[in-house]
């Protein structure tokens, strides 16, 4: 199985669900916007199929610290952001540091993270389906 960072998308947008997301927000998830609060169990999936760096920056609202964000930086420096489209207007992402994550695996949110794997690596190991509307693959 060949991955790419392109090809990861579609895969994690069939993935998430209220069910993967952080739980406080589980009332907010919405499948107009799935990757909404999604981030940090994405980030550590792409690390797991990907490789790469970790990085977390803070959400502002007019100024004021509302929540963090995750995305990863790959192996070749690239910048990977599968739920930067989750924000809001009037939110803005600030800063980046690159993280390390613990050896042991997340410590909150791990059943969020474990459920969210194991179906995107069960979506990548899954034959290809035919081309046809809302059933493509990359």
């Amino acid at each position: 199985m060949t991955t790419t960072a392109e090809g990861l998308l579609p895969h994690f947008r069939s993935a998430w669900g209220p069910d993967t997301c952080y739980p406080d927000s589980r009332d907010e998830w919405s499948p107009d916007n799935p990757s909404r609060d999604q981030c940090g169990m994405t980030a550590l999936v792409v690390q797991d199929v990907l490789g790469g760096d970790l990085v977390l920056a803070e959400v502002h609202v007019d100024g004021v610290k509302v929540g963090h964000h995750y995305w990863n930086v790959l192996p070749d420096g690239a910048k990977l952001d599968l739920t930067g489209d989750q924000f809001l207007p009037e939110e803005e992402v600030v800063g980046g540091t690159v993280v390390v994550r613990p050896p042991e695996g997340p410590r909150r949110h791990r059943e969020q993270y474990e459920l969210l794997r194991e179906r995107v690596l069960a979506s990548l190991a899954a034959p290809p389906l035919e081309d046809g509307p809302g059933q493509a693959r990359s």
